[in-house]
């Protein structure tokens, strides 16, 4: 439908009701599977990793069907629920926490469970899991004003908004420290380990992108930094270097053990893959970050006379530079996610069945 501007222009919204209504019930299946799952489980605990998965699944439901509440006027037409900045406000506290708990919360539940894996040690502080799951559920929530700095939105709820955006850096970092301190004593295995390489760079990007969001938030910052190339190379080290390596090291440590293999069918690919995309990510965003400080300044600059020094137009051609880097990063990043497919097909071409035993559960005295 978007092709054909069937869209409600609301960003990562965009589909109109009946699309909206058929995602809502997908989502009660998969809540109803992963709930009904637990529900049954035979061991008493669950693990911190479950905990994220639950907030995710459930806060993405709330945001979901409160910002997609609309009046229908036909088939491919609806008009929001809301109006004005209000209408602004909720579509950024569903566009924040979309991020936060898709694209973080779900992430990390899968990061709790591979990094010990893969590093075979158990997770550094167990209590500073439980601690980062509720500060970060808790926090998240309210720092979605943050997207909305000088705009029509009051301006105590654009400082609110910057206010939990800085105190999200706390639990944020202490996720990013439990992940990479797990490693403590198995740092060796970084040596020859690509598949850990991906998990423990991801957890260095996971911590990089969340200083820089809290930074960005600072009014005086954001200032600078809103409609310019500095947010797309913010957002891109989270979704590529967070989101992307977590996945893809999650993958990596999938694959084998589901078709019965020791590894993936060419482990020095894996390696190969690392570094080009590695090298593509840093491209992409440093890029990014010279040519939306450079724009957010030429913008601002202004003559003896108050003038514009520079028209939008300069800022354009002055950015084309950043973007043919920009574009060279893409292409690496791309091609180590090709080389990536390649190797999971000649992996699962080389698998076998697996009857793996489901372990009785534990006595407790």
């Amino acid at each position: 439908t978007l092709p054909l501007g069937i869209t409600q222009s609301k960003e990562y919204a965009e589909l109109e009701w009946p699309i909206d209504l058929l995602i809502a019930v997908v989502w009660v299946c998969y809540a109803i599977v992963f709930f009904g799952t637990l529900a049954k489980r035979k061991l008493e605990h669950i693990y911190v990793a479950n905990w994220f998965f639950g907030a995710f699944i459930i806060t993405v439901a709330v945001l979901h069907i409160v910002n997609s509440m609309a009046m229908p006027a036909s088939l491919t037409k609806s008009y929001s629920a809301y109006a004005g900045a209000q209408d602004a406000m909720i579509q950024w506290w569903y566009g924040h926490n979309a991020v936060g708990f898709f694209l973080t919360a779900g992430f990390l539940g899968m990061m709790y469970y591979f990094v010990p894996k893969q590093a075979e040690r158990p997770v550094y502080s167990y209590r500073l899991s439980i601690v980062h799951f509720w500060a970060l559920i808790f926090t998240y929530m309210w720092a979605g004003p943050h997207h909305l700095h000088y705009t029509a939105l009051p301006d105590w709820t654009q400082s609110l908004g910057m206010v939990f955006s800085l105190i999200l850096l706390a639990p944020s970092w202490g996720g990013m420290i439990n992940g990479i301190m797990t490693l403590s004593g198995a740092w060796y295995k970084l040596r020859n380990d690509a598949v850990l390489k991906f998990l423990v760079v991801s957890l260095s990007f996971y911590g990089m992108s969340t200083f820089e969001g809290p930074m960005m938030s600072i009014k005086t910052v954001n200032a600078l930094s809103h409609y310019t190339d500095w947010t797309v190379g913010h957002v891109h080290s989270g979704a590529l270097g967070w989101v992307g390596f977590i996945s893809i090291g999650s993958i990596y440590y999938l694959l084998p053990r589901l078709f019965g293999r020791d590894a993936m069918a060419k482990p020095q690919w894996v390696e190969l893959h690392f570094w080009i995309a590695t090298i593509g990510i840093v491209l992409y965003i440093a890029a990014m970050w010279i040519a939306g400080v450079m724009q957010g300044l030429m913008w601002r600059a202004t003559n003896p006379d108050g003038t514009l020094t520079y028209a939008f137009i300069e800022s354009i051609k002055a950015t084309y530079p950043y973007y043919v880097v920009r574009f060279l990063g893409g292409v690496l990043y791309l091609s180590g996610m090709l080389l990536m497919l390649m190797n999971c097909f000649m992996t699962i071409a080389q698998g076998k069945s697996v009857k793996a035993p489901i372990p009785a559960a534990a006595a407790h005295a």
